[in-house]
């Protein structure tokens, strides 16, 4: 959906999404990669992976309230993260115009293949050159 075509209320939840701490998100994606019989140092080692995160990096982000607009604004986002395909709650990732919600969409489309069973070396794509 074109950002310019939704509704108020619509705009007020993608607000809300960004203005979220990170530390409220990460419990959740810890509880549904573990529930599957995943590790949570295989979630640190994912994030890391799209963000450019050090383990010492993620763990400040953990531990600072930092909302996921300056997470992922002081993130460098790994160049094959564009790799990244797929549907997230009805929405292909890669259709999704507004930046800052494409790079969250992008680290739920890794959870969810994490909690699938997916390979580390899958999930963690690499670019063709």
């Amino acid at each position: 959906m074109k950002t310019e075509n939704m509704t108020e209320r619509q705009q007020a939840n993608m607000q809300r999404v960004f203005d979220m701490p990170f530390s409220d998100l990460y419990p959740l994606y810890v509880t549904k990669v573990v529930k599957k019989n995943r590790s949570e140092a295989e979630l640190r080692e994912v994030i890391s992976w799209l963000t450019g995160f050090s383990k010492n990096e993620l763990h400040d982000s953990l531990t600072s309230g930092q909302s996921l607009s300056s997470f992922f604004a002081s993130a460098r986002m790994n160049s094959a993260a564009e790799l990244i395909t797929g549907t997230v709650c009805g929405v292909k990732v890669q259709e999704i115009e507004n930046p800052l919600m494409r790079k969250i969409r992008y680290m739920d489309k890794l959870v969810d293949e994490l909690a699938q069973g997916k390979s580390l070396e899958k999930i963690m794509r690499k670019p063709l050159s």
